[in-house]
């Protein structure tokens, strides 16, 4: 464990989050570079093109037929230079398969289609072109009968220096950007995420107070919407955390009472019986023993009981559970210890009950037993115990001449009896049934009337 625990390698969430928030921004502002990079060329070669196009076609414009023969209509025509430029233009003008105008050097051979096309091309001098080829019939100046009008090819090219030029300048510009916003990024990164962080210090520093010896200790509420819900969540673990601390602090205390009261029993059964012996017979003795035995086991089940249904381990199964059965079979398990004290058990259903009923049959029948073991352990001799089932719920009645009305309040408190009466009893019968009416999302209300009490088990509907 602790070997595994050396190898696994520990990452920090704020370096993590630095760099994948950096590579995010830098892959990001990269491919936005690089879609701005890719539009403005287009942007400017289509407008170059545009340009180029449109002095090919200004000289395409001035190539006419005057007397039967295709001329340039320009002043300088003769010389064949008209209007490219030896620095900035060049161009090669064809009709019928002569040469009808050209610059010094000429741009290269391409073929023209019946749309102009567009070529890059490289002069002997190392100079790069952009050429455009286009095809046209040249003007008449309607002198004259021309009985064949031949098709022209011009060859027209401009130095693409300056478009170059102005397309680096660009990439220049957008290379600076990227790479100032990439050192802004990777600076700002950390801070930001320091700071974004910053409510994870709060929980931090609120937690190095919260520990078992710091029982009902909490987070503070957050602000930040993410943090929210796992603050809640974990308070909630606390909650359930605090909740079972006790519980367990409840079972250990109720455990060694009990222990200690039984076994002070034991012993002092054993020292008087040295002391003093009683004259009664090994069997009898035994038997003292084995009660206080019963009654100590019958305490731990009980707090054991108690414990898995407040820790919500006794999970609920809903069923249809016959009323009167159940009922029959509650009364049958208290009959003997009835008989034995002198009180009767009387079941009843009412007219109204209800056959079945949706509930939980382990925990709906811990209720009542407990309630009916309850009535039968501390009804008065010579009385009856009632078993009444109602349209919206069961009550069980029983005479109870030793109780007043504030007694009401301690019921369902663990280990509470009124008195001696109930020294073979733990006190927890009524602390289990309401723990389990709980459960079953049911109430469990009591109430003392003319010295009698009834116990009276409720559900909704």
């Amino acid at each position: 464990m602790t070997a595994t625990a050396k190898r696994r390698k520990r990452f920090s969430l704020r370096a993590r989050l630095t760099w994948m928030l950096a590579l995010a921004v830098l892959v990001i502002l990269g491919g936005a570079a690089r879609v701005v990079d890719w539009r403005a060329d287009t942007e400017m070669q289509q407008r170059f093109d545009a340009s180029l196009l449109a002095r090919a076609q200004s000289l395409a414009a001035l190539v006419q037929i005057e007397n039967g023969k295709v001329d340039v209509d320009a002043d300088n025509a003769a010389t064949a230079v008209f209007p490219g430029n030896a620095d900035t233009s060049w161009y090669a003008l064809q009709c019928g398969g002569a040469v009808v105008a050209r610059t010094a050097e000429v741009p290269p051979v391409m073929a023209a289609g019946g749309a102009p096309r567009f070529t890059d091309a490289l002069m002997p001098g190392g100079r790069l072109l952009r050429v455009v080829a286009l095809r046209f019939k040249p003007a008449h100046d309607g002198a004259g009968f021309v009985p064949y009008t031949p098709t022209c090819v011009l060859r027209y090219g401009l130095d693409r220096r300056p478009l170059d030029d102005i397309l680096h300048t660009l990439d220049f510009i957008l290379l600076g950007s990227l790479l100032g916003a990439c050192v802004l990024v990777l600076l700002l990164t950390p801070w930001l995420v320091r700071r974004g962080l910053r409510p994870l210090s709060v929980l931090d520093h609120a937690m190095a107070g919260i520990g078992p010896d710091a029982p009902g200790g909490r987070l503070p509420d957050s602000d930040t919407t993410e943090l929210a819900p796992l603050v809640a969540r974990f308070n909630e673990v606390l909650a359930r955390m605090d909740e079972g601390l006790a519980r367990e602090r409840r079972f250990a205390s109720g455990l060694a009472h009990e222990f200690r009261t039984r076994l002070a029993e034991l012993r002092m059964l054993v020292d008087v019986e040295r002391r003093y012996p009683s004259g009664r017979d090994v069997h009898s003795l035994l038997g003292e023993v084995g009660n206080i035995g019963n009654e100590l086991e019958a305490t731990v089940t009980a707090l054991l009981q108690l414990t898995r249904i407040e820790s919500g381990l006794e999970r609920t199964q809903r069923e249809d559970v016959v009323v009167e059965t159940l009922l029959a079979r509650v009364a049958a398990r208290h009959q003997e210890s009835a008989h034995a004290r002198g009180v009767a058990i009387l079941s009843e259903r009412a007219d109204d009950a209800a056959e079945t009923l949706a509930a939980d049959p382990i925990l709906l029948e811990i209720v009542l037993d407990n309630l009916l073991g309850n009535a039968v352990a501390y009804a008065p001799a010579g009385t009856r115990v009632t078993l009444r089932a109602t349209r919206g719920g069961i009550g069980v009645g029983n005479a109870a001449p030793a109780l007043h009305p504030d007694d009401l309040a301690n019921f369902g408190q663990r280990f509470w009896r009124k008195d001696a009466q109930g020294a073979g009893h733990a006190g927890l019968g009524l602390a289990l049934a309401g723990a389990a009416a709980r459960a079953l999302r049911m109430s469990l209300a009591f109430a003392l009337d003319d010295g009698v009490l009834r116990a009276t088990l409720r559900w909704g509907g």
